[in-house]
């Protein structure tokens, strides 16, 4: 069962070396084989490309794509369209999530063929988290509550950072979706799966901040408040899914 992993990558001069490297590693170290990791960038300006094309000359089963908008949303979407692994999904460059749960999912892909889709939660039961910061833990259960509340999202996180899903739920997921380039699309994905009822795994993690993201918080939450209210409207006034 081949396996499609994508790295969306925005001025990752800094950790894109050593997240695919340790991922390489990682992979060899529990002898699987059949996979293709994707760096997508969407928009760098530093010596990302440079270093992408350089892991692209050291490791053969790894893959460069250039895209001309900026985005989460827009660099997965490309990264499972250019995908042919029966398995497609993303993990965050940092590799926040620690790297032994790739290979906890490619054991339960292959050993449960219900599951669908692999959503991993730092807010389950079982989950473990170090060093997130304060405000950022006020805005991820802020966040929590206003899918829950509004949106009715079943799984205990949004946007982990670490999702895998069947080729063809992903697919159909991406047709139906929206052409939203930010974070907020993986959200989108997520809910739209759970409307459809694809049986989708809530998968504790454990789960390290890292300090150094690009991410613009203030952005980002003004950014998805407008995103739940088209959702809504979507879901519970014109009852489209």
């Amino acid at each position: 069962m081949k396996w499609t992993i994508i790295f969306p990558v925005l001025n990752e001069r800094l950790r894109l070396e050593s997240g695919v490297t340790r991922t390489v590693e990682y992979l060899a170290s529990i002898a699987f084989e059949d996979y293709e990791i994707l760096i997508v960038d969407n928009g760098s300006e530093d010596e990302t490309p440079r270093i992408a094309e350089m892991l692209c000359r050291k490791y053969p089963g790894v893959r460069y794509e250039q895209i001309p908008v900026r985005g989460v949303g827009a660099a997965f979407r490309r990264g499972v369209e250019l995908g042919d692994g029966q398995i497609v999904g993303y993990m965050d460059i940092d590799l926040s999530a620690n790297i032994r749960h790739l290979g906890e999912a490619i054991r339960i892909f292959e050993t449960r063929p219900e599951v669908e889709y692999l959503n991993g939660s730092r807010f389950a039961e079982k989950s473990r988290t170090r060093g997130r910061k304060w405000y950022r833990k006020i805005t991820s259960r802020g966040l929590l509550i206003l899918l829950k509340l509004f949106l009715g999202l079943k799984c205990t996180d949004a946007i982990c950072g670490f999702t895998f899903v069947r080729r063809q739920t992903a697919l159909s997921l991406v047709e139906g979706s929206s052409r939203d380039n930010g974070w907020f699309y993986m959200i989108e994905f997520l809910l739209r799966a759970e409307k459809r009822g694809v049986n989708v795994l809530d998968y504790p993690v454990e789960w390290q901040e890292d300090y150094n993201t690009t991410v613009k918080v203030f952005k980002t939450v003004c950014n998805y408040l407008v995103q739940i209210a088209r959702l809504f409207r979507e879901f519970y006034i014109r009852k489209n899914i």
